[in-house]
């Protein structure tokens, strides 16, 4: 299985290994050509690519409990507390709003306003993401990959030491790994955070209704899941020490944050909280303060969206001549994926300065596999790779914000083209579209090459798709508006854009 060399550098010639020799004869030992550690989309993708390239092939994966004791199976945060419950959730939302707008389309519906079973849709949440998670083990097992459910941490740069729930111990000898861990929610240095909030590592598994809700932090995910918690009829308030949205358009992010108001929820800006404590009935309470003031509150649930965390304290990266960056947890690689030790590999959340995306963690993963097994030299792009807010109003973006084509090529130099538009759907039950919105970004140059779009209305993960290929492939702005439209959609808006922010005229869309 392993080559010959290889086999002779780390049985005979290792003084760490040697000196685990009685050990390790008493521990079963596995021998793998890569082991990947963790059972993410990055993490699966490397290992399924690799096994379908001939390579033996181990999978470590064990999820350490949440403070709050919430625990998952393989398929990482995307199936399990990230992409798919939040849509699912999201979905939801949007179902209960679309009842209510329903009547204007002739449908009769109970007058008092509808009402939402939690345990209901929980539970149907919770059982579709265990059929995910056994989909991913019948996965594995047809392409021959073993599946270790147990925590690694490193030995030496060839060996790490899985240890399972019941702690029992296998070490797995292999000529390459690769981290592919992820990230887990962060917990803000305030007293009774950890023992009082929940993060979105537990809101998903709740079995009961979180009730009145304070989301804490005005990153997407707190964004999102206040969307879909005021959506599901419960009150939510969410807290925002600076900005919403970090790294997003600004315009657009207070666009969305004026379209959560709209929509019900309560927003608590430039404050921090300073203590949480849990009562005898169960309700937290929660202290926090602005410049100038100190205020208190009583919610049935608090949840933390105050950043991540990559998942590397516990790996033993100081064994294999690794260190992580005690900021972040996050490790250096170069272009191809290769931390500082040559056959430790770091892809996804856990390496430094990559996009935490689901998507870029499973195509570097297979690309990964294809460099180290099937004579490709490909690396990632990560330039102009598209995303979506799934608030209310959902926000897909593919390129740079206004804000960083400022910083890269200065006011002077930039066309920002945009417009606001009323989706078809909206105007019988005449839905609010002020947040509907296009903004197309531009070089100010010949050929006005498009270096960033933004699209905020209905399904803007299905509209930004098909443009991030676009740009991806050098899209011009006379391209894009030399190009027929689909009528009557949202997404025709994208190609009828034409006014710029720089001529002050309205940007409103009049007519079909």
């Amino acid at each position: 299985m392993l080559k010959n060399s290889f086999h002779h550098h780390i049985i005979g010639r290792s003084p760490l290994i040697n000196s685990h020799r009685l050990f390790a004869s008493k521990i079963r030992t596995i021998e793998k050509d890569l082991v990947v550690i963790g059972g993410g989309s990055g993490g699966l993708a490397c290992a399924k690519e690799a096994a379908e390239l001939g390579k033996q092939v181990a999978v470590l994966d064990l999820v350490t409990p949440s403070p709050q004791g919430t625990r998952w199976e393989i398929g990482g945060t995307c199936v399990n507390v990230g992409c798919i419950p939040k849509k699912l959730m999201h979905q939801a939302a949007i179902l209960g709003h679309s009842i209510q707008h329903s009547a204007s389309y002739g449908w009769k519906i109970p007058e008092e306003k509808p009402t939402h079973d939690w345990s209901t849709l929980s539970h149907a949440v919770q059982l579709y993401i265990k059929s995910l998670n056994w989909g991913h083990r019948v996965q594995l097992n047809e392409k021959d990959i073993q599946y270790v459910n147990g925590r690694g941490t490193f030995v030496d740069r060839n060996t790490i030491k899985s240890v399972n729930k019941k702690g029992k111990e296998v070490l797995v000898k292999s000529e390459n790994f690769v981290i592919a861990v992820g990230g887990r929610p962060s917990y803000p240095d305030v007293p009774g955070a950890k023992e009082c909030c929940l993060t979105s590592d537990d809101i998903f598994w709740m079995k009961k209704s979180p009730g009145k809700t304070l989301v804490i932090g005005g990153s997407y995910v707190g964004l999102e899941c206040a969307g879909f918690i005021t959506g599901l009829n419960l009150h939510c308030d969410v807290m925002i020490r600076s900005i919403p949205l970090r790294g997003f358009d600004q315009q657009i992010a207070e666009m969305l944050v004026a379209n959560m108001q709209m929509n019900g929820t309560s927003f608590i800006r430039g404050s921090s909280p300073t203590r949480f404590h849990k009562r005898d009935d169960d309700k937290i309470e929660v202290w926090w303060e602005d410049d100038t003031t100190k205020y208190s509150g009583v919610y049935d649930t608090v949840l933390l969206a105050t950043g991540r965390r990559a998942d590397t304290d516990l790996l033993g990266l100081e064994n294999a001549g690794l260190e992580a960056d005690p900021k972040d947890g996050k490790v250096e690689v170069d272009e191809k994926d290769c931390t500082n030790a040559s056959n430790i590999y770091a892809i996804g959340d856990v390496a430094k300065g990559r996009p935490e995306l689901t998507p870029v963690a499973s195509k570097s993963g297979r690309l990964l596999a294809q460099r180290l097994y099937g004579g490709d030299v490909t690396v990632m792009d990560y330039a102009n790779i598209p995303t979506t807010v799934f608030t209310p109003i959902e926000y897909a973006c593919v390129g740079l914000n206004e804000e960083d084509a400022i910083d890269r090529y200065g006011t002077e130099h930039i066309e920002i083209y945009h417009s606001h538009y009323q989706p078809l759907e909206f105007n019988l039950p005449q839905i609010n579209s002020d947040q509907c919105y296009i903004k197309v970004v531009c070089e100010r140059n010949n050929d006005q090459n498009v270096v960033g779009m933004h699209f905020v209305g209905p399904h803007a993960g299905e509209v930004i798709q098909g443009f991030a290929c676009a740009i991806k492939n050098k899209l011009t702005y006379k391209q894009l508006t030399s190009t027929i439209g689909i009528h009557p959609t949202c997404a025709e808006e994208m190609v009828r854009v034409n006014i710029t922010k720089r001529s002050g005229k309205d940007p409103a869309v009049t007519g079909c």
